[in-house]
């Protein structure tokens, strides 16, 4: 049985965990040090337990954690080449810890194999579709501006997926975020907003996964309560049950989500 979870999850910090059988990894930390132990305590989750890090790319709500922690836990740190350079050149890397740059090849991660795969962002990004010791397959995508078909080859197949559901349209362009970052958070190298999430997650649906933990939820501009509504209205029309055909759940900003078994 394999679980997966976030520790918080928005655009203010984010941070997934991937756990089977008392080991896990972590996606990202994109909140302090402290937050992230204090919600791996909660979960009765040793730092000794984590296998690596997999960092997603450079911007702070999914690194700010990292600098902290590697200075007092020995785990290594995987992510595209270019992710661990900019980490390097901020220091956030310190000369102790051993980062691997991943770049398309698989790396067995205690007992996890992991591929990552190019996601389209404003800086070098990068989701990760993992199979799990018991032979199971998740991938997470977030910081996404389009599903580009690498993306989608990667998230098909899986028995469940972390995809992101950063804005509503309607938020996005009638809220109070100027011109210039509007039009950066709706261009293909910014973030998926509700109605590409639910129609991703329509395709994924038919292609046979069940399972989805909606990521990565603009404070200002997004909500639960739109993103379900949307992604129920897609599926419906489709003549596919949320809650009984599949499983939906949007993750908290600021808490620990349930557990997702796959």
């Amino acid at each position: 049985m394999s679980l997966f979870t976030t520790l918080y999850s928005g655009s203010s910090g984010n941070c997934a965990l991937l756990l089977h059988e008392g080991k896990y990894l972590l996606i990202d930390m994109g909140k302090s040090c402290r937050t992230t132990l204090n919600a791996l305590k909660r979960l009765n989750l040793a730092v000794s337990d984590c296998q690596g890090i997999l960092v997603t790319h450079e911007h702070s709500d999914h690194v700010s954690g990292l600098e902290t922690f590697l200075k007092h836990y020995n785990v290594p740190v995987y992510g595209r080449a270019e992710t661990l350079q900019a980490l390097d050149n901020r220091r956030i890397l310190p000369p102790a810890i051993e980062a691997i740059a991943m770049d398309g090849k698989n790396e067995e991660i205690g007992g996890f194999s992991v591929r990552n795969f190019p996601t389209s962002h404003d800086v070098p990004c990068c989701g990760y579709r993992i199979h799990t010791p018991d032979g199971h397959t998740m991938a997470i995508a977030t910081d996404l501006g389009v599903l580009t078909p690498v993306v989608q080859e990667n998230l098909a197949g899986c028995d469940l997926v972390a995809l992101e559901a950063n804005y509503d349209r309607f938020s996005l362009h009638g809220g109070p975020y100027p011109y210039y970052l509007k039009v950066r958070i709706a261009s293909d190298q910014g973030h998926l907003d509700n109605r590409a999430c639910a129609a991703e997650l329509l395709d994924l649906i038919q292609d046979g996964c069940k399972k989805f933990a909606l990521c990565h939820l603009s404070q200002t501009n997004n909500s639960p309560e739109l993103v379900m509504t949307t992604v129920y209205n897609v599926l419906l029309a489709a003549g596919i049950q949320p809650g009984k055909d599949t499983l939906v759940q949007v993750q908290s900003r600021n808490e620990i989500s349930p557990y997702i078994e796959f």
